[in-house]
């Protein structure tokens, strides 16, 4: 909703809506100072009790070329900081969206692969939830990263490792035929 008035001052004189309990954060081309400045009064004037929820944390969307932009975890940041605590993420990593369709479908994880082009969520995610792995080439990772987590002592760093690694998505095409 538009905001009364152009200054911050104008902003915080704006009507929230009483029902509201929660502020869920995703990808917003049109995120504004205002509509931050809406989404902290609504946490500040519930407390506890108003939910912030993130739909993920991917901190870049990569485009064709190499290029990239802004991903809607700089937005959750944006209002994490602002609220001073942090959301509640459903999408990748956090295994939430795993669990819900587990509970509506006969899902064996042994059976189960996770494909996808980010360590830090899709391969995080299907490790977390004892899921096969394959990382596509596609995105934000590259290989060499995969390395350096796999070399590492680190256990932490070892769950973003994924199980299989492809170039490209095309490359599964002619195993899904069979």
């Amino acid at each position: 909703a538009a905001l009364p008035g152009p200054a911050p001052a104008d902003w915080v004189q704006a009507p929230l809506e009483p029902a509201v309990r929660a502020v869920l954060v995703g990808f917003d081309e049109h995120f504004s100072y205002a509509k931050l400045c809406q989404a902290l009064r609504y946490l500040l004037r519930g407390g506890s009790e108003c939910l912030l929820v993130g739909t993920n944390r991917d901190h870049r969307l990569p485009l064709e070329g190499g290029a990239g932009i802004p991903g809607t975890g700089c937005l959750v940041k944006a209002v994490e900081t602002a609220a001073q605590r942090e959301a509640f993420i459903v999408g990748k990593p956090n295994r939430f969206m795993f669990d819900c369709v587990a509970q509506e479908f006969p899902v064996d994880p042994a059976r189960t692969i996770m494909v996808g082009d980010r360590l830090d969520t899709d391969i995080l995610m299907g490790n977390s939830c004892g899921l096969t792995t394959l990382l596509t080439l596609t995105g934000v990772t590259a290989l060499d990263e995969v390395r350096g987590h796999q070399d590492s002592g680190c256990p932490a760093r070892h769950s973003l490792v994924p199980d299989f690694y492809v170039d490209s998505i095309a490359d599964l095409l002619p195993a899904l035929g069979q």
